[in-house]
């Protein structure tokens, strides 16, 4: 019995170290951009922590934000200028997650619209600062978005 037990763990273990050592079956590019350019096929997500937690609407009823967010990025270049800008990246969504009203981020659109800017945002900072493309910074992702009216 335990021989059967030892010969699975090591077909097991060949199986599995077999399946690290083979080459990747995809090319280094992957055609599928959002806005039809070639993104590599390794992707570089980087969550702009902690997350985002704001009051917005202006005067009145206190309403507040909270989001975490990540981008999705070309290149290790553009990883690192993300990481050496973060406070400057996050002042501008700060200010900007703040300044939505209800009607703006009450409907699916208004939220995408909200994310489409933060996307903006982000690769006008980067853009700004370090002369990296827009193109480099392939998408902005809410993972959590919560609204509280």
């Amino acid at each position: 019995m335990r021989r059967i037990a030892l010969l699975a763990a090591g077909i097991l273990l060949s199986v599995f170290l077999w399946a690290e050592d083979a080459p990747p079956e995809e090319s280094d590019v992957s055609q599928a951009g959002a806005e039809g350019e070639a993104i590599p096929a390794t992707a570089i997500y980087i969550p702009l922590k902690p997350q985002f937690v704001v009051n917005y609407g202006g005067a009145g009823r206190l309403r507040y934000l909270k989001a975490e967010v990540a981008v999705r990025l070309a290149d290790a270049e553009t990883a690192n200028a993300v990481r050496h800008h973060m406070p400057y990246i996050r002042n501008n969504l700060v200010m900007l997650f703040a300044g939505q009203t209800n009607e703006t981020i009450g409907s699916q659109e208004g939220k995408e619209a909200m994310r489409r800017d933060a996307l903006e945002e982000v690769r006008k900072v980067l853009k700004q600062e370090e002369g990296i493309a827009p193109e480099a910074v392939v998408g902005l992702y809410f993972n959590t978005l919560f609204i509280q009216k």
